[in-house]
């Protein structure tokens, strides 16, 4: 079970400010954050996919997607504690940070 909670109403406002900015929006029937992302081809899409799985692995986080071709769409949510947590900011800010990797 995860140590991480829900996150409140306050730590909400405080966390997602800067990745809506980034383009993760909230979905509106779950307490869960989306983000579609669209590469060159799918071998890049692929290869983005692996490096996050590893890192899903190493936080014991794993995220929801689905992908075709060059699209990837990515839902986070924190199943242990029923919506979003500081878990899903975490995991959230390093899918951000490897896309700006070259």
């Amino acid at each position: 079970m995860s140590s991480d909670h829900w996150l409140s109403p306050a730590e909400r406002d405080q966390l997602l400010v800067e990745l809506r900015t980034a383009g993760w929006v909230e979905v509106e029937d779950r307490d869960a954050i989306f983000k579609e992302l669209h590469f060159k081809n799918f071998n890049q899409a692929f290869g983005f996919m692996s490096r996050v799985a590893l890192q899903a692995e190493k936080m014991n986080h794993h995220p929801e997607w689905f992908n075709v071709y060059n699209k990837v769409q990515i839902t986070l949510t924190t199943h242990d504690c029923g919506g979003l947590s500081k878990r899903d900011v975490r995991m959230a800010k390093f899918i951000d940070k490897i896309l700006l990797l070259p």
